[in-house]
């Protein structure tokens, strides 16, 4: 059995898309106790935020599409599980050698995105720290 410590899986964190940050910035944090732990600002208000408490995280996104939230009956919309690891970017060549179909990963609140889909279009997104610009493309980085 592995050493938790050589885990690549870490963590997976709810990911909530909400109509308005600001009033679920203060539900969670005022409300259920919980801290911002880090945000993304690209324009000089929150867009995005990971909290916790204790053992705990969940991450918010306002969307930037403002009909994001018309799609009606279907399933997995707007739902996102992310799970922290050590090197998403490995795991991203082992599903593409089992041909598992996904976008090419990409940087994203300071991390290295590998999304996949469910049948029911439920998304995993495996997610790993980096300092490489945000919006950065595997491609640009790791040339085949």
């Amino acid at each position: 059995m592995n050493n938790a410590s050589e885990n690549n899986l870490q963590l997976a964190v709810p990911f909530f898309m909400v109509k308005n940050i600001e009033i679920s910035l203060a539900f969670y944090t005022k409300g259920l106790g919980f801290t911002i732990i880090n945000t993304w600002t690209p324009n000089g208000k929150i867009e995005w935020c990971l909290l916790q408490r204790e053992s705990v995280a969940f991450m918010l996104q306002q969307p930037r599409k403002e009909d994001y939230f018309t799609e009606k009956n279907k399933p997995g919309a707007g739902v996102s599980i992310c799970i922290q690891c050590k090197d998403s970017l490995t795991l991203y060549t082992e599903f593409k050698q089992k041909n598992i179909l996904m976008p090419e990963p990409f940087v994203g609140n300071n991390m290295w995105v590998v999304s996949v889909a469910d049948p029911d279009g439920y998304r995993i997104d495996f997610e790993s720290s980096t300092d490489v610009p945000e919006e950065t493309k595997y491609s640009e980085v790791f040339k085949n």
